[in-house]
């Protein structure tokens, strides 16, 4: 019988909206799986695979037994008894649409799972994904029934999320394996034990919801003339930051990833150039927190992305 280990579920009743809008977000799952120690053989996390529905259903939940489709894409990687699941809720109008990514390979060379331009209609402010971590008996990446949009209706910039490996409860096994018995009876989904498990403590990942309206400041910036950084989002990683016409200039730059590593930094920048060009090819796509510090010890910090 598996350890289980419940976490808060938070129970969403209702979400104000002021008339039919719509948003469009670029997703980004960043892996931290290397921080669990060394890989399994063929290590992958499978599609990213979900859908936006509002919240009279629920695709899965914490602490809750996993659907037929659930456990398919936990299981197996294979989602199509989860895609029948979502096309009868669309057709029963409490989900909008089904939402495939890519799978992901983590190595040196590639780290994140990109999915971008999702349309969210604010009648279906809420998403819900999940992704097998292979080879497994039955554990995933998961995300439940998380809303777009504030309490006001309104949509929600960007959100953070650290994730965890989640148990699906439906199939037995401590290690890295797929040809595993059924656990009998089905148990609840739980956060997959570190004392039981090749997993330790710590997150195996991070997804971003990022809407997309860029250059524009953030982080409880109040700087009336914030740096302008163009292209973004970059195909290139080629970018330019352009300097307000005010005196106060760039003296360093600090490049974050989504798990709050610094991956770039440049000092006693030369600031009589009336724009920055930075070379960033070097790293991977996704989406970066670019901090900036003027000669007047104060920081501006926006959000890149890298395709």
């Amino acid at each position: 019988m598996k350890k289980l280990i419940l976490i808060l579920a938070i129970c969403i009743c209702s979400i104000p909206t002021f008339g039919q809008t719509t948003a469009t977000y670029d997703i980004v799952f960043t892996s931290n799986w290397d921080a669990h120690g060394t890989l399994p053989g063929n290590a992958h996390f499978t599609e990213l695979v979900g859908a936006t529905h509002n919240a009279t259903i629920t695709l899965l939940e914490m602490g809750a037994i996993a659907t037929p489709g659930i456990e398919q894409v936990a299981e197996t990687g294979r989602f199509n008894i989860f895609t029948s699941e979502v096309n009868d809720a669309i057709s029963n109008n409490t989900a909008d649409q089904f939402i495939e990514g890519p799978n992901l390979f983590p190595n040196p060379s590639s780290k994140t799972i990109t999915i971008n331009d999702l349309t969210v209609n604010s009648e279906y402010p809420l998403i819900s994904l999940a992704s097998m971590i292979a080879p497994s008996p039955d554990w995933m990446i998961a995300v439940n029934s998380v809303s777009l949009v504030d309490d006001q209706g309104q949509w929600i910039s960007e959100i953070v999320m650290d994730l965890f490996p989640y148990d699906s409860g439906t199939e037995n096994g401590t290690g890295y394996s797929l040809s595993n018995s059924a656990t009998n009876p089905v148990q609840p989904i739980s956060i997959v034990s570190p004392d039981n498990s090749p997993f330790n403590s710590e997150k195996i990942g991070t997804i971003v919801f990022s809407q997309k309206i860029l250059n524009t400041p953030s982080f409880g910036s109040t700087e009336k003339n914030p740096f302008i950084i163009t292209p973004n989002p970059s195909n290139t990683g080629n970018i330019s930051i352009a300097t307000p016409s005010n005196p106060t200039k760039i003296s360093d730059i600090e490049i974050y990833d989504v798990l709050g590593k610094i991956v770039k930094s440049y000092r006693k920048l030369n600031q009589n150039r009336k724009n920055i060009n930075l070379n960033l090819s070097s790293l991977h796509e996704g989406i970066y927190l670019v901090r900036m510090y003027t000669d007047l010890g104060e920081t501006q910090t926006q959000r890149l992305i890298l395709h």
